[in-house]
């Protein structure tokens, strides 16, 4: 077992054997099943390239030997920072066959957490582009060679420089013994990371149920042909169901560079796209270009949002706009995934975020005592269950903070749970401005500002205040010519919103700083803005 894994207590585990959660499958199976079943079959478009399932299967396993002979061994951690090519699934594949840990970096990460993920996973290998969107990642390679001593190997998809290229790691396969299906499979980065990094560990057994499920609840099949707009080494295009869920479907992954719509869109029409995820920005950004794009996205039939909450008025515009059906999808890394189902009524779809994959998914809802809200009341969400994780890696300290004493995640998400399962988000625990001891909920006035038809896009965030603590500002994306404050305020205050919630100071920006997931990174844009927003 992989020192500083925290496994699942025996009884809880026998369960979800017991109750088919989990097979005994690796996730080296998923794609060997699907390459006897459809050998011949496209498995994945990356530019020009189509390789089918034979062909990526045998890839995969040619890689696998050749790590080995590299002297790379099961459960050595091995840092993959690739962006959008076939070779991050080769290399996905290869890894979990020889029982070799992935730890996946985001294509926008760079040197402070590249040097910080090498040394918390105490990876022995990282494996990179040569160039990617103009960035030069063979001198981060040497930052990381001189900042991580244990890393050994760094592998260059692409011209390697001094280092070796991921292409010559090759070998004849002979027989590996490969991992337990309770091994770890790989190690995901926390969406809510800042400062020291946490990392998500997701065994075999549990992210091949997780994938499998996603994919049922998604409708996917051997017909389906899922775009992967999002970087792949996160959670939602990788598993739920994602490029892998597609895999285990049997259908076609298309890897796009970017998620922008130039690419995507071209993507869609040039290989009959049915099935993609964005998150709520991206959403945003498609709805605009598609009502004067030229391409033809007939063949999308399902869009499917997580990441961030989809406000119910951007939700109504997809089906009229990109002609397609809609699933919200609420989820983490670390585990649980909700999501809207193709029977429900149009409301739930539009306005909650789904519910749970698995029955033994087991929620409770808790105000800040961890005492059980009255049902339909607001908390935090707690949960615990089949492939939601029972610790960080290695990280003991965070995990006391992090888990009760009975097992279940404090997720930090403020829900409410429907009669029917259904979960509405309405934030973060700490997504809520203490202004003067009043409390303000972001999300709560971020929908309502959207409301108003010069606000394209907002975010409300909380800057330092010498006699309230805090005061609000609302940071804009102006839709044709900016709102003043008096403007907002007014149109706030006819919804009926206590004064206390109105903002403090506005400011029209061109853009809004972003994490690497995609979500708008809030303590960037309150250091942008102390002492800058009017």
């Amino acid at each position: 077992m992989l020192n500083g894994f925290t496994p699942w207590p025996a009884q809880f585990a026998a369960r979800y054997r017991e109750r088919g959660y989990w097979q005994g499958r690796t996730l080296g199976s998923v794609l060997r099943r699907a390459a006897l079943a459809r050998p011949t079959a496209t498995a994945v478009v990356d530019g020009e390239r189509r390789w089918s399932y034979r062909e990526l299967d045998e890839r995969a396993d040619r890689l696998a030997a050749g790590l080995a002979a590299l002297g790379i061994a099961p459960e050595e951690r091995v840092l993959v920072h690739l962006p959008n090519t076939a070779e991050f699934l080769a290399l996905s594949f290869a890894l979990f066959r020889l029982g070799a840990v992935p730890v996946y970096a985001l294509p926008a990460h760079r040197e402070t957490e590249i040097v910080q993920l090498a040394r918390l996973a105490e990876a022995v290998a990282y494996v990179a582009p040569d160039t990617h969107l103009g960035f030069d990642h063979r001198e981060l390679a040497r930052s990381v060679r001189a900042q991580a001593p244990s890393v050994r190997h760094v592998l260059v998809a692409g011209e390697p420089a001094e280092f070796t290229a991921l292409a010559a790691v090759d070998a004849e396969p002979d027989p590996l013994p490969g991992p337990e299906p309770s091994d770890v499979a790989l190690l995901l980065l926390s969406g809510g990371t800042t400062g020291t990094p946490k990392l998500i560990p997701r065994t075999h057994d549990d992210y091949a149920y997780n994938l499998a499920a996603a994919a049922e609840a998604a409708g996917l099949d051997a017909d389906t042909r899922y775009l992967a707009a999002l970087p792949v080494a996160h959670n939602f295009p990788l598993a739920c169901p994602g490029v892998l869920g597609t895999l285990h479907a049997g259908g076609t992954v298309v890897l796009s560079p970017t998620p922008s719509p130039e690419d995507a869109f071209r993507l869609i029409e040039r290989e009959r796209i049915t099935v993609t995820a964005l998150v709520p920005p991206l959403v945003l950004l498609w709805l605009e270009d598609a009502a004067h794009s030229a391409a033809d996205l007939t063949s999308l039939r399902l869009l499917q949002v997580g990441g961030a909450r989809l406000q119910p008025e951007t939700a109504a515009r997809i089906a009229p706009v990109l002609g397609c059906r809609l699933q919200q999808v609420f989820g983490m890394a670390e585990g649980l995934l909700t999501m809207t189902r193709p029977d429900d009524p149009e409301d739930l779809v539009l306005t909650t975020q789904g519910r749970p994959l698995a029955a033994d998914d087991e929620l409770r809802v808790v105000d800040p005592q961890d005492r059980e809200v009255a049902p339909g009341g607001t908390g935090e969400l707690q949960v615990r269950g089949p492939y939601t994780l029972r610790g960080y890696y290695r990280a003991e300290e965070q995990n006391r903070a992090a888990f009760t004493a009975d097992g279940y995640f404090r997720t930090g998400d403020l829900v409410r749970q429907l009669p029917g399962g259904h979960l509405v988000v309405t934030g973060r625990t700490k997504d809520v401005i203490n202004r003067g001891g009043d409390k303000v909920p972001v999300q709560e006035v971020e929908q309502l500002l959207l409301t108003h038809p010069a606000v394209h896009e907002v975010a409300l965030v909380g800057l330092p205040d010498r006699e309230l603590g805090e005061r609000s500002c609302a940071c804009v994306i102006a839709r044709g010519a900016p709102p003043s404050r008096a403007e907002l305020t007014a149109h706030l205050t006819a919804l009926g919103l206590a004064a206390f919630k109105l903002p403090d100071r506005l400011a029209v920006l061109e853009r809004l700083p972003r994490t690497a997931l995609g979500k708008v990174d809030k303590r960037a844009l309150a250091e942008l803005l102390t002492g800058g927003a009017r």
